[in-house]
């Protein structure tokens, strides 16, 4: 079955706030406060995955500038449970990564606690890297892994498996 046929990936709406905020409370062990959701309205991947009228996933990425070196933060990454395994993470992570791209980012990093397996195999297919951990990061305890990768050649990557 693909479950890409009916799936729209577009940026968020001030409507689509309260989706967004049940989906990081149902997904997240420390999930964000509403405000701080609200608050990322007008990031430049700010995006939500919408299948039948429901939101099923999100992304929120802002690009941040950095000496000629523009860097793409991943911030916030999440499906819905019940929307998991079709691959909805990885196209809102891959069309993050495009917006980051086009708004002149050479690299795009994130944070993932490092017990997430699932989130870590996804990120490491997709490119990035292990930069470092940084130990207790998150308010339980766990530590996270800052990973990185090169949007540039990301990009011609993609290019390159598109053509091919």
């Amino acid at each position: 079955m693909d479950s890409s046929v009916d799936l729209t990936i577009r940026p968020a709406a001030q409507a689509d706030v309260l989706a967004v905020f049940r989906i990081e409370r149902a997904v997240f062990p420390q999930p964000w406060p509403f405000s701080a959701i609200e608050r990322c309205l007008d990031a430049p991947a700010f995006l939500v995955a919408e299948r039948a009228g429901e939101i099923v996933g999100y992304v929120i990425g802002d690009v941040t500038p950095n000496h000629g070196r523009d860097i793409g933060h991943v911030k916030d990454l999440a499906v819905a449970p019940d929307a998991r395994r079709q691959g909805l993470g990885r196209a809102l992570l891959a069309r993050a990564l495009s917006r980051f791209a086009a708004a002149g980012a050479t690299i795009a990093k994130l944070e993932v606690r490092a017990t997430n397996a699932a989130a870590l195999s996804l990120y490491r297919d997709v490119g990035f890297e292990v930069l470092r951990r940084l130990p207790r990061y998150y308010g339980d305890g766990d530590d996270a892994l800052v990973m990185v990768l090169d949007v540039p050649e990301w990009r011609e990557r993609h290019r390159s498996d598109s053509n091919g």
